[in-house]
């Protein structure tokens, strides 16, 4: 599999609001550089990224399983687990659900992600 890189940033709820806001008005365009995804916090960004969906990421990419329910024997978790782990993960563009034959089958689109924050991040429109 290719490495496919997403950019992610951190930056607080209100700055997020806000900045939503001015792009809205026209006030704001984000440049093409900018991470995609925003995560509120580091912390908030380690329960998504953690080792244990990290491990599970790599398992989908080594076993290809045609079901979560091949996924399920695999790595010895509970149906339900994956599949709120797997939609959170789809939620942030990291992996793909797709329905094939009556069952849904996780595929992984992001391998790698790059991080970035700082104060020029925490209010990223101008006054």
């Amino acid at each position: 599999m290719a490495t496919r890189v997403m950019k992610v940033g951190i930056i607080s709820k209100a700055n997020y609001i806000k900045r939503t806001l001015a792009i809205a008005k026209g006030e704001y365009k984000p440049r093409k550089d900018e991470p995609k995804i925003w995560f509120e916090s580091i912390k908030s960004m380690s329960q998504i990224l953690s080792t244990e969906n990290q491990e599970l990421l790599r398992t989908i990419i080594n076993n290809k399983p045609h079901s979560i329910t091949d996924l399920e024997e695999i790595t010895n978790r509970k149906k339900s687990n994956l599949s709120r782990t797997l939609r959170t993960l789809e939620k942030y563009g990291i992996v793909e659900l797709n329905k094939i034959k009556g069952k849904i089958a996780p595929k992984v689109k992001v391998t790698d992600f790059r991080v970035e924050f700082g104060l020029h991040y925490s209010s990223p429109v101008p006054h």
